[in-house]
């Protein structure tokens, strides 16, 4: 394990996706985006939405990478609470101007696509709202544990079902700081 951050990396199992492999993802995110707005933002508005707390050194990273004007917003959104687990219930916790949303192109940058609740909640949402287009880009996508029917437009990496951390994942608000994606230990989060 690396030494920085060691009083954190005594909780790891073992590191998932190094610094150098997410500037990778980074990098390859960032044309994809570019190219598939390139014609629809000179006739519209592409606003990137980042999903609070997790996906905010994703995104902040990842829009240095998209070589277009975009308008960038946060909202807050969870269905886990403290928990591990999604508790099945989602809740938006910042309410934005529909008018800001009509005709404009969403691009929502979060974190992880698990459950798939909270993003499936939020699409509907803006789509309602007004917006011309809707799409998912996460940095993980950890399908096995889909509870509903959602996928996602851009995609980092495909993970396997443990728990991961760093880069903005948390266990309870810990580890985001991490600056890459690691396995944290069972015996941490089921103490």
């Amino acid at each position: 394990m690396p030494t920085e951050l060691s009083s954190l990396t005594k909780d790891l199992e073992e590191i998932m996706f190094s610094r150098e492999q997410i500037e990778e993802m980074l990098v390859r995110l960032g044309k994809e985006i570019t190219e598939a707005y390139r014609e629809s933002v000179q006739k519209r508005r592409v606003i990137v939405v980042g999903v609070l707390k997790g996906s905010f050194i994703f995104m902040a990273d990842l829009i240095r990478h998209i070589d277009l004007p975009v308008e960038v917003l946060f909202l807050q959104a969870s269905s886990y609470g403290s928990g591990t687990e999604s508790c099945g219930r989602v809740q938006i916790n910042m309410e934005l101007d529909k008018k800001l949303l009509t005709g404009a192109d969403v691009l929502f940058v979060e974190d992880i696509l698990d459950s798939g609740r909270t993003l499936k909640r939020l699409t509907e949402y803006f789509s309602e709202s007004g917006a011309h287009s809707v799409k998912i880009c996460t940095m993980l996508d950890k399908p096995a544990r889909r509870a509903v029917e959602i996928k996602t437009d851009f995609c980092g990496f495909t993970v396997k079902d443990e728990f991961l951390v760093g880069y903005g994942l948390d266990y309870n608000e810990i580890y985001r700081n991490l600056p890459y994606v690691a396995v944290l230990k069972r015996e941490v989060y089921t103490k």
